[in-house]
C-alpha cells in the first residue's frame, strides 16, 4: 500500500504494482487450490491447444486455395524452377487437379476447402469461448475457497496481530489481491498461455515453410515487445498516480460528507468546494495520462504491424518477379498470403503476453501477500491437553503478572490480584497505566508474560479459548453493532436465544422502549455500526447483548461520558443489574461506579501502587486521591436562570465532571 499526505491526514492509496519472491513456491500453492478443479484445468488445456491449431491450420488452409486452386500452373512451374519437384503438389491436402480435370470438380474441391475453413473458423470460436469461461469457472471456485480461507484464518488471529497491522491492509489481500489473482489466472493465464502456444507453433510453421521468409517476416516482433513494454510501462506508472489521486478524492468526500454539519457551521462550503475540486483535477490529468499511453500503444502495434506485412509482401513479391526463391527457398503467392495471415496471427499475443504479464506478476505478489497472511501463526492458542471450563463461580486472581505486547518493553509488571465470585473490582489511572491490559488478560486475548490468570484456581491457559470467552461478557465503550436487525445483534452472543428471552435482556438493559419506536420494532435493519442510533442507545443494546449470554464474569469499559443525562442515568440502571451477582472488572470513568465498587485499583505504570475502597482510598490521601481531586472532582456549572418572580437571581446547580477517557 502506498500513502500519501494532504488534506484529511495520512490516506492508504491503491496498491502498487508488486514483484513476486519465490514463484515457484507460490505457484504450487496456488495449484493446491486449483486441484480440486483438476477435471475444468485438463479441458481448458485440451481447448488451447485445439484453438491454437485451428489458428495455424487455418491461413495455410488458405495459401492452399491460392496455390491449388488458383494458380496451380504457375505453382508448379515455380516450384520446378525453384528445384521443389511437386512440393507444391504435396502441400495440397484435396490433392492439385490434373489438367483436364472437369471445371465441376475443381469447383466442387475448392468449395470442400473453404467449407473446412468456415468449420474451422466455427470451432475455434466456440473453443475459445469455452477455453475462457472454464477457466473463469476453476478460478473462481479457487478464489471462493482461498478468500473464506483467509476470512477464517483471521478470525483466528490473535488481537496482538491487528495491533501491528492495519486493517485496511488485511481487507486488501481479501478483495484487491485476490481480484488480481481472479483475473489473471481466470483471465490473463489463457491468454498468455494460448498466446506463447500460438507463438511458438506459429514460427515453428514458418520456418518449416521457409527459414529464410520467416526470419524476414519476424524482424520486427522484437521491436513490438520494446514498444509494448515501455508503454505498458509508462502507463503503469500513470495509473498508480491515478489510483493514488482517486483514493484523494474518495477521502475528501468521505471527509466533505460526514464533516457536513460542521462544514456547515463554519461556512467552510466553498474551501471544501475548492479542495474537492483540486483532487478530482489532480485525478483526471493522472487518468488523461495513462489513457493517453494505452491509446498510443494500439496504433504503434497497428504500425508496426503493418511494417511486418509490408515486409511479407515486399519480399515475398520481389521473390515472385526474381523467379519464385529466397535464398534457395521456393516462395510461391499462396505461401505469400500464408505468411501474411501468420504474420497478423503473431501480432496480437505478442502485445497480449507483453501487456498481461505485469498483471500475472501482480497475481503471483498478491497471493504471496495472502499466503504470508494463511502462515501467520496466532499469538494464543489452546494447547493440546486444553479442557472445557467448567461453569465457574467467578473467583478471578492475578498471580505476579507480568505483561507485554513488545519485547522487552513491560506493560504490567507483577501485578497481583483477588476478586471474589460477585464483586466488582474498578480500576482507574492515568491514560496508558495498564487498566485495558488487565482487563484483556481475563478473557486471554493477551498471555501474560509470566504469573498466571486464574479463574476459580484453573489457568486460563489450560482451558480452551470457546469455554473459557463464552463465559466472559465484554461492553467496551465504543460499542459495535452489526449491520443486522436488532433482535440479531442482541443475540449475537447467543443465537439459540428465542425472542422472549431476547425481549427480557432488552427490558432489563432499558433498551425495550426506544427498540419499540423503531420503524419495524426488533426487525429493524441497522446501519452500519449501528447508524440512526445514539450512542447511548447503541450502548443499551450492547448491555441487552451481554445480560443475553449470562456471563459469570464481566468486563466493563463504561461509557457514558458523551451521553445525555437521561441517558446516562437508564445506563447505570442497567448496569446495576447487569453486574448484580456477577464478577465485574470495570474500567471506571464515572464516579458512582467507583463508589459502589468493592475494590478500587490504582493502576500507574503497570503496578497497582493503591487498593481499597473509595472511602478509604480517599482517606489516604494517595494516588487515588490525587487522581479524585484532578478527575473526578466536582464541577459547578452556573445556570442564568430567573428565579420565580423575575429577580434575575442565579441559581447554582451542582453536578459531576465530565470523565476523563481512559
Amino acid at each position: 500500500m502506498g500513502f500519501v499526505g494532504g488534506h484529511g491526514g495520512i490516506r492508504l492509496t491503491g496498491r502498487e504494482d508488486l514483484k513476486p519472491i519465490n514463484t515457484t513456491v507460490t505457484l504450487k500453492r496456488f495449484a493446491h487450490y486449483f486441484r480440486p478443479y483438476w477435471m475444468l484445468v485438463i479441458l481448458t488445456v485440451i481447448l488451447i491447444v485445439v484453438n491454437t491449431y485451428v489458428q495455424v491450420v487455418v491461413p495455410d488452409l488458405a495459401g492452399q486455395v491460392v496455390d491449388c486452386f488458383l494458380t496451380p500452373s504457375t505453382t508448379a512451374a515455380m516450384a520446378l524452377l525453384g528445384g521443389g519437384g511437386d512440393t507444391a503438389q504435396a502441400n495440397c491436402w484435396y490433392g492439385q487437379p490434373a489438367p483436364g480435370t472437369p471445371q465441376e470438380e475443381i469447383i466442387a474441391a475448392l468449395g470442400g476447402l473453404i467449407l473446412l475453413i468456415v468449420g474451422l473458423y466455427l470451432i475455434a470460436a466456440v473453443t475459445g469461448g469455452l477455453m475462457f469461461f472454464l477457466m473463469r469457472l476453476a478460478g473462481w471456485r479457487a478464489i471462493k475457497q482461498m478468500r473464506i480461507d483467509v476470512f477464517a484464518h483471521v478470525h483466528k488471529l490473535s488481537l496482538g496481530y491487528f495491533d501491528r497491522n492495519e486493517a485496511g491492509d488485511v481487507m486488501s489481500r481479501i478483495t484487491s489481491d485476490s481480484d488480481a489473482i481472479e483475473q489473471a489466472f481466470g483471465f490473463g493465464l489463457v491468454q498468455v498461455a494460448s498466446g506463447l502456444l500460438l507463438i511458438v507453433w506459429v514460427i515453428w510453421v514458418m520456418l518449416g515453410l521457409s527459414a529464410p521468409y520467416a526470419l524476414l517476416s519476424l524482424i520486427v516482433i522484437p521491436v513490438m515487445i520494446l514498444a509494448t513494454r515501455w508503454f505498458s510501462g509508462q502507463a503503469r506508472k500513470a495509473f498508480r498516480r491515478a489510483r493514488a489521486e482517486m483514493g484523494s478524492v474518495n477521502a475528501d468526500l468521505q471527509e466533505g460528507i460526514s464533516a457536513v454539519r460542521e462544514v456547515q457551521a463554519f461556512s467552510r462550503e466553498d474551501e471544501n468546494i475548492e479542495q474537492f475540486r483540486i483532487s478530482n483535477a489532480a485525478n483526471r490529468d493522472a487518468n488523461v495520462l495513462a489513457v493517453t499511453y494505452t491509446s498510443a500503444l494500439q496504433p504503434v502495434l497497428e504500425a508496426l504491424g503493418y511494417v511486418s506485412m509490408a515486409i511479407v509482401v515486399g519480399v515475398g513479391g520481389v521473390a515472385i518477379l526474381g523467379g519464385g526463391t529466397l535464398f534457395g527457398s521456393t516462395i510461391s503467392l499462396g505461401l505469400v498470403v500464408t505468411f501474411l495471415a501468420y504474420t497478423q496471427r503473431l501480432n496480437q499475443p505478442v502485445a497480449m503476453i507483453s501487456s498481461m504479464w505485469t498483471n500475472i506478476q501482480n497475481a503471483i505478489a498478491g497471493g504471496e501477500r495472502i499466503f504470508n497472511l494463511l502462515d501467520e501463526q496466532p499469538d494464543i492458542v489452546d494447547r493440546p491437553d486444553a479442557r472445557t471450563l467448567p461453569r465457574v463461580q467467578g473467583r478471578v486472581e492475578f498471580v505476579d503478572v507480568y505483561s507485554e505486547y513488545l519485547p522487552g518493553e513491560p506493560v504490567l509488571q507483577g501485578v497481583s490480584l483477588v476478586a471474589e465470585p460477585g464483586q466488582t473490582i474498578a480500576i482507574v489511572g492515568p491514560t496508558g497505566a495498564g487498566k485495558t491490559t488487565i482487563a484483556s488478560l481475563i478473557p486471554r486475548f493477551y498471555d501474560v508474560t509470566s504469573g498466571a490468570v486464574l479463574i476459580d484456581g484453573i489457568d486460563v491457559r489450560e482451558v480452551t479459548q470457546d469455554s473459557l470467552r463464552l463465559q466472559i461478557g465484554v461492553v467496551l465503550q465504543d460499542t459495535f453493532l452489526f449491520s443486522m436487525s436488532v433482535m440479531d445483534n442482541i443475540r449475537y452472543g447467543r443465537p439459540e436465544a428465542t425472542d422472549e428471552e431476547v425481549i427480557a435482556a432488552a427490558k432489563l438493559s432499558h433498551a425495550h422502549d426506544f427498540i419499540e419506536r423503531l420503524p419495524n420494532g426488533y426487525q429493524t435493519v441497522l446501519g452500519e455500526r449501528g447508524a440512526g442510533l445514539s450512542q447511548g442507545q447503541r450502548q443499551l443494546i450492547s448491555i441487552a447483548r451481554a445480560a443475553l449470554s449470562d456471563p459469570r464474569i464481566l468486563i466493563l469499559d463504561e461509557a457514558t461520558s458523551s451521553v445525555d443525562t437521561r441517558t446516562e442515568r437508564l445506563i447505570q440502571k442497567a448496569l446495576a443489574q447487569l453486574l448484580e451477582g456477577r464478577t465485574s472488572f470495570v474500567i471506571a470513568h464515572r464516579l458512582s461506579t467507583i463508589r459502589n465498587a468493592d475494590q478500587v485499583l490504582v493502576v500507574e505504570g503497570g503496578r497497582i501502587v493503591e487498593r481499597g475502597t473509595h472511602a478509604s482510598l480517599l482517606e489516604a490521601k494517595g494516588a487515588y486521591y490525587n487522581l479524585y481531586m484532578s478527575q473526578f472532582r466536582r464541577q459547578v456549572e452556573v445556570l442564568d436562570e430567573p428565579a420565580e418572580g423575575g429577580n434575575g437571581r442565579t441559581a447554582a446547580v451542582v453536578r459531576p465532571a465530565p470523565a476523563v477517557a481512559d
